[in-house]
């Protein structure tokens, strides 16, 4: 066997371990060389140095049989730490979590320009004060994950971010100049269906994940998988056309999904038709609560063309799961139960549907997640994420 190859395979069994112990939480190595079917041999080499290396600790559980207490392996969550950044037209968000992904710090910021070296200075300013945040640990800041509102090229230049007007930058590269961490860039619909899948829906492979706010983004996991397409621009459905000749959009097509799907849409239709400007969801939730007819009849045309673009995204991908990410939907009494009342197809299959319980989180905790994913090499985590220990 080549050298090469022997490297390689203990580079496998390593990952194979670590995704395992973090999918398990605590588990002996007797448990840990069932489930991998690695050798006691190879388990306890690869134990010795995770150990050595400070990424996984013991500790004894109590138990009530006859014998020594078993020695319990987990992963050391203070070796490190995530940052996970949300950059969005307006403001940018924050946040620092451990290496289980759990949030010890958040920040978010108001932004009023749409300058590329401003921001640029801004995001530097909060990394440098975040790296300083976790400098105590081991390896301090492992990764930082940028959550793009636009396309992202496969090299992880950005191609194109509609509410900044930025076309072809190299953020990565320029925020590389004066920070050593390791930067990925991402598309935030990507890190919000990656979040979904490592911190709610273990149980499975295949999970589209739609996000409904500023306008509407795909993220989609095959073979727990975040899936590109070409040249990393999959998932733009918000752009396929659903009313042909419709609401013009500023991509150049008209009648796209988001124009009539999306909560930047609703709000702009409801601010227009109540006479309203800065509509907030407290306006909204008060106009459902009451019965408004204004109101209620724009979220059940919302529902129905929400549910045309689903049933299309359904027939294409067919997810296991579809997770819908929207304040809006999590306010309007049954919209759930009205949009699979829509989804009428024969042809159309899907395990479950749900809303999201991670809500506006879910970008800051997938970029988290990815970070501490590509600081551990492995393919996928499961994690856990309690909302009582998250810092707001």
């Amino acid at each position: 066997m080549a050298i090469g190859d022997a490297a390689y395979i203990k580079k496998i069994n390593r990952s194979q371990i670590v995704q395992t112990i973090f999918k398990e939480e605590m588990i002996s190595r007797a448990d840990l060389s069932d489930i991998t079917k690695l050798t006691k041999a190879t388990i306890s080499a690869q134990v010795a140095s995770l150990l050595e290396d400070g990424l996984i600790v013991e500790s004894q559980q109590e138990h009530n049989f006859v014998g020594r207490k078993p020695i319990m392996l987990s992963i050391n969550d203070k070796a490190g730490f995530a940052l996970g950044i949300d950059l969005d037209y307006g403001h940018i968000s924050f946040a620092l979590s451990d290496l289980k992904g759990q949030l010890v710090s958040t920040d978010t910021i108001e932004t009023d320009t749409k300058n590329y070296s401003s921001v640029i200075q801004l995001l530097t300013d909060y990394i440098k004060k975040y790296e300083l945040q976790s400098s105590e640990s081991r390896y301090g800041l492992v990764g930082i994950v940028i959550a793009i509102h636009g396309l992202v090229n496969k090299d992880e230049t950005i191609h194109f971010i509609p509410r900044l007007n930025w076309y072809d930058v190299d953020l990565k590269k320029d925020l590389q100049k004066s920070i050593c961490v390791p930067i990925y860039i991402e598309n935030n619909a990507n890190v919000c269906s990656f979040a979904e899948r490592v911190f709610v829906h273990h149980e499975t492979d295949n999970l589209v994940s739609v996000t409904l706010y500023s306008g509407i983004g795909v993220g989609i996991m095959m073979n727990n998988t975040l899936f590109h397409g070409q040249n990393g621009f999959a998932g733009e459905a918000g752009h396929m056309i659903i009313v042909p000749n419709g609401i013009a959009c500023s991509c150049g097509n008209k009648g796209c999904w988001e124009k009539y799907a999306s909560e930047s849409s609703i709000f702009q239709k409801l601010s227009q038709k109540m006479n309203k400007d800065n509509l907030t969801y407290k306006h909204i939730q008060k106009w459902i609560d009451e019965g408004d007819s204004n109101v209620q009849q724009l979220m059940e045309e919302t529902i129905y063309y929400l549910s045309i673009g689903l049933n299309n995204l359904i027939n294409i991908y067919n997810p296991e799961i579809v997770v819908l990410d929207s304040e809006l939907l999590r306010m309007y009494p049954q919209s759930l139960l009205k949009i699979r009342e829509n989804l009428t197809s024969s042809v159309s299959h899907y395990r479950d549907m749900v809303i999201s319980t991670l809500g506006k989180k879910s970008s800051v905790l997938g970029a988290c997640a990815l970070a501490i994913k590509q600081f551990f090499d492995v393919p996928i985590l499961n994690l856990s994420y309690s909302e009582e220990m998250s810092l707001k």
